[in-house]
């Protein structure tokens, strides 16, 4: 349930470390649940399928690693036994991603005769994962974070949040961005286009539009983003 000190840091707007990038990975997680559950494992194995859902274990993998480096060790330095329960949750989270790659591969190499039941195996252990997943999120964003908010100003969260995205590569920061831009709402994403082609470079900013925007928006979404001058 969203507590007190939650309900007073999103009203007043505070700057949202976790919200834009757990979107992203609760509309991926969805997606890719869906599209396991409606596979077809018994005429081929879904080659496709089965890439993308190791490309987004990858960002998740990723996504804990930010946190770990980044965000715990800030939050620790202000406030001792600050993040309890987050390593654990986090290593817990790994071994978890450690079986679906085990899962994956099984899938991938197993013998016609095997490959439904595996294929539905891995759909399972992908649902317990997100099930695991969604649970953590919504805990480190209405606890978690007005725990930021109540030791950090909003220029040194934006800080902790720049130094994730300088560390990202091109390709995973367009990745990234895939997930993100269709799951936020359209305020949200004219914000943080609008911040980022302020300050990107011209032809970093163009490679956001055509490989994570276009690609993932709905059409009226473009339009929306053409008529405020964002999406060119």
């Amino acid at each position: 349930m969203p507590t007190p000190h939650f309900i007073a840091a999103a009203e007043s707007g505070r700057w949202d470390i976790y919200g834009p990038i757990h979107k992203g990975l609760r509309l991926a997680h969805g997606e890719l649940l869906h599209r396991l559950g409606a596979a077809d494992f018994v005429s081929a194995a879904p080659r496709q399928l089965l890439a993308d859902l190791r490309a987004h274990l990858a960002l998740a993998a990723a996504h804990l690693e930010h946190e770990d480096t980044v965000i715990h060790p800030a939050l620790a330095g202000r406030a001792a036994n600050a993040t309890a329960g987050l390593e654990d949750d986090h290593l817990h989270h790994r071994a978890r991603l450690a079986m679906l790659e085990s899962a994956l591969l099984a899938t991938e190499h197993a013998a016609p005769s095997d490959r439904p039941a595996l294929g539905r195996s891995l759909y399972l252990a992908f649902s317990t994962f997100v099930a695991e997943d969604l649970a953590h999120m919504g805990r480190e964003e209405t606890e978690i974070w007005p725990r930021l908010c109540a030791l950090f100003a909003d220029e040194e969260l934006a800080a902790l949040e720049m130094s994730i995205v300088s560390s990202l590569s091109p390709a995973e920061n367009i990745a990234f961005m895939r997930i993100m831009l269709p799951a936020m709402n359209r305020a949200e994403r004219s914000a943080l286009l609008s911040a980022m082609k302020s300050s990107a470079p011209a032809d970093a900013y163009a490679e956001v539009i055509e490989r994570a925007a276009r690609p993932t928006l709905a059409p009226d979404d473009m339009s929306h983003l053409s008529e405020l001058g964002l999406a060119a």
